[in-house]
């Protein structure tokens, strides 16, 4: 049985007729497929109306393209010499993007997105084919790069590694006519901090991971909370240098002795006893003790008297009242013999004389 032959109406030939004489326009945004990826160039198979030539920096940083695949494309240039429409992607996308991110910013809806460089003031983005801004200041607390205040190398060392890495964040302004666009890692997870806060409270022990050793003490991330170990909480002996004790990456454990807005106060050294109460107990006032000066100051000098306790001589134990010199009488880390005035354990001190002093005899 012959085959029914296929009806062609006038209005299939006319739709066809225009199809193929139709002329490209500047602006106008075409739908085509990939026909080949090189290294500086994309081809694009617009059906009867040619072929179109994407350059490399038209397809976008965040974009990788496959054979066949469908794509939409604004026309640049109508004709080039080879014959091809120049065409960008990243415009047809650009202009499709900011209507989607708009959307995206009245929602506060949570995207993912990854860098595709950085400076020292944050990372560039492309989303949706619209270029933004993540600062530094809007990282997340496992992100953000503490380092010492003025070591800005780090810091976009730190930044960089960043890069191609996938973030989670909300849009914190999305505006066209300024071509502004800037992301917000913290706010992205700012609703899974809350919940976790409420779980928190002061003497409970957690661990972390150290994210900055600073002058000051040590930054630490647990589970996306920021905590802080001040100098003053990483150890019960005198601490000069934070970085001796933990490195950036390390894992630590710690107590948590203040929550406040939105950072944890830490203490490291709140986890053991303190070696200072159960050493003092071998001093008594009027004892002769030795120990070695560890620091003079003008209103006196540090004394290291055992392995954990420190006492101070003030000034006014050298004579000569306020104007004596401490540094006249004392010679760093030297040893010297003196004799213990006071003890104050609720305080952690314990105040020294020199042998022979009014107070020293008066202690005796």
């Amino acid at each position: 049985m012959a085959k029914a032959a296929t009806t062609i109406t006038m209005d299939d030939l006319l739709a066809q007729e225009d199809a193929s004489t139709k002329q490209l326009t500047q602006g106008e945004v075409v739908t085509g497929k990939v026909l080949s990826v090189r290294k500086h160039e994309v081809l694009v198979d617009l059906g009867p109306q040619g072929i179109g030539l994407v350059p490399r920096r038209e397809v976008g940083f965040s974009r990788s393209l496959a054979e066949g695949e469908e794509v939409s494309a604004s026309i640049v240039d109508t004709e080039l010499e080879t014959g091809y429409a120049l065409l960008s992607l990243r415009k047809a996308a650009k202009d499709k993007g900011w209507d989607e991110l708009a959307a995206k910013l009245e929602s506060g809806e949570i995207i993912e997105v990854s860098a595709y460089d950085a400076n020292r003031g944050g990372l560039l983005v492309e989303y949706d084919g619209v270029r933004g801004f993540l600062p530094v200041s809007q990282l997340s607390a496992e992100h953000y790069p503490r380092v010492g205040s003025n070591d800005k190398d780090e810091i976009l060392q730190r930044l960089n590694g960043l890069i191609n890495q996938p973030l989670k964040v909300r849009i914190l302004d999305a505006d066209r006519k300024a071509n502004k666009l800037i992301f917000s890692e913290k706010e992205a997870v700012k609703e899974g901090l809350a919940a976790r806060f409420e779980k928190l409270k002061v003497g409970d022990s957690v661990t972390g991971v150290a994210t900055g050793v600073v002058d000051y003490g040590i930054f630490v991330n647990v589970e996306g909370i920021e905590g802080l170990v001040h100098i003053s909480e990483i150890s019960w002996e005198r601490v000069n240098n934070p970085s001796d004790y933990v490195k950036v990456g390390q894992t630590i454990e710690a107590k948590i002795i203040a929550i406040d807005k939105d950072r944890l106060s830490l203490s490291m050294k709140q986890l053991s006893e303190d070696p200072w109460m159960s050493e003092v107990d071998q001093f008594k006032a009027g004892q002769a003790v030795e120990g070695t000066v560890t620091r003079i100051t003008p209103f006196g000098a540090f004394v290291q008297i055992s392995p954990a306790v420190e006492a101070l001589v003030h000034v006014s134990e050298l004579g000569g009242g306020d104007s004596a010199d401490p540094e006249k009488v004392f010679t760093l880390n030297e040893r010297k013999e003196f004799v213990v005035l006071d003890i104050e354990k609720d305080n952690r001190k314990i105040s020294l004389g020199l042998p022979g002093s009014k107070s020293a005899k008066k202690a005796n």
